[in-house]
């Protein structure tokens, strides 16, 4: 291994830290809120809502304040992962000393600064990275990456079912673990944040204006929007459309470690077909795949598997192939790259907030219920459709975003 890519291993257990900061919140917070303090679905949709709000302002100035530290920014790296674990030992281990909605909404917004920080740093260094490795340094790079994030969310999601058969407090010890790996994640990544070699900032303007980069954007804003849907609704579907309570710790590992697998399958096509060409297929394959659970219902687990595994499978093409291609275009157009991913963590994390506040309190209103009281089928109906249904209709639209792209445009690693 040449001497410049030893260190690949180390991006993907940082992206793994990552991976673990981001889905599995959504998964499991909501839930646990609920069914541990009451917390409604109508409060919590708000308060997501709310956090998505702040990023419209925080991810971008939170680029530039990368930039702005980039000299400093193993120390800056090292504060925002202690702020993003002690903060994910508040939410999951620490009784709220205040009204928990309000508790959560504090603790959140700190683990998802720290995670947007530390996100922007990650990837803005990954394109100088990138660039210093022989061959196609973006594609090796973003398979090390990508793999190792789909590694972390495979573990943390389904951590809290599989901590919960060895201790009492499966959510205190996910958030203990958290809080080991970040530490891990900072000590392995120590000598890779140095400035030298990084041009100066180009600002949000440059990037703003090249039309890729806008369709980049644009397309990111509606393809992660099925994967913030499904995974905020992912256990209310399997526990009350599927009657399937305990079985959703074994269908989140089938479903990410599909992913997992699959992801270096997916970057290979792209080196020899192109990404967006492979990237089309992924998403008509997605809509294909998951299009089957709106016609399933009480027992079908073994159905929902199958689906798992297929989808999955696709997901490892969204979570490789868009961020390297956005990541291709910023070496060309702002190779910077800090301002650019800060916009880029912006608009995918907005996704979730729509996923929050639009489809959360309609599901309470239509009377939906966890636990031990029954839902009437007409909520039980609406999960289902919003489960999968609006992931479906949504994925059309990023297909033909990303069809009306220009075929001419270099958007793939082919050099």
């Amino acid at each position: 291994m040449p001497v410049r890519a030893r260190r690949l291993p180390s991006y993907a257990l940082f992206a793994a830290l990552l991976s673990a900061a981001g889905l599995p919140v959504y998964i499991h917070a909501p839930k646990f809120y609920v069914d541990e303090y009451g917390v409604s679905l109508a409060a919590l949709g708000a308060v997501l809502f709310g956090l998505r709000l702040l990023d419209v302002v925080q991810d971008p100035l939170l680029g530039r304040l990368s930039e702005r530290m980039r000299r400093h920014r193993g120390a800056a790296v090292a504060i925002g992962a202690f702020v993003m674990a002690a903060a994910m030992l508040g939410l999951f281990a620490v009784p709220p000393p205040v009204p928990p909605i309000a508790w959560f909404g504090i603790m959140l917004t700190l683990v998802f600064s720290g995670f947007s920080f530390l996100t922007i740093c990650f990837y803005a260094q990954g394109v100088s990275k990138a660039d210093s490795l022989p061959g196609r340094g973006h594609l090796a790079l973003a398979r090390w990456r990508e793999t190792g994030a789909l590694l972390g969310v495979c573990v943390a999601s389904v951590a809290p079912v599989g901590l919960g058969v060895v201790m009492g407090a499966p959510f205190a010890g996910y958030a203990t673990g958290f809080a080991v790996l970040a530490l891990a994640s900072v000590v392995v990544m120590n000598g890779e944040w140095r400035d030298a070699g990084l041009p100066p900032s180009t600002g949000f303007a440059t990037i703003l204006r090249d039309p890729v980069a806008r369709q980049l954007l644009l397309l990111a804003l509606f393809n992660a929007a099925p994967v913030a849907v499904t995974s905020t609704l992912f256990l209310f579907y399997v526990e009350i459309a599927l009657e399937a309570a305990g079985w959703e710790g074994p269908l989140l590992l089938l479903f990410f470690l599909s992913a997992a697998g699959a992801a270096p399958c997916w970057g290979l096509l792209a080196e020899s077909f192109g990404g967006r060409r492979v990237l089309l297929a992924a998403m008509a394959l997605g809509i294909v795949a998951f299009g089957g659970a709106l016609f399933l219902g009480p027992g079908d687990v073994a159905v929902f598997a199958v689906i798992c595994i297929a989808s999955g499978a696709v997901l490892g093409a969204d979570l490789t192939l868009l961020p390297a291609m956005f990541a291709t275009r910023m070496a060309r157009v702002s190779p910077s790259a800090a301002e650019g991913f800060g916009l880029w963590t912006f608009v995918s994390k907005f996704t979730l907030a729509f996923a929050a506040i639009a489809l959360l309190p309609l599901l309470e209103g239509a009377g939906l219920r966890t636990g031990d009281a029954p839902s009437p089928p007409q909520a039980t109906r609406l999960l289902i459709i919003f489960y999968a249904g609006v992931p479906c209709a949504l994925k059309l639209i990023a297909i033909g975003l990303l069809s009306r792209m220009n075929a001419t445009e270099d958007i793939s690693w082919k050099q």
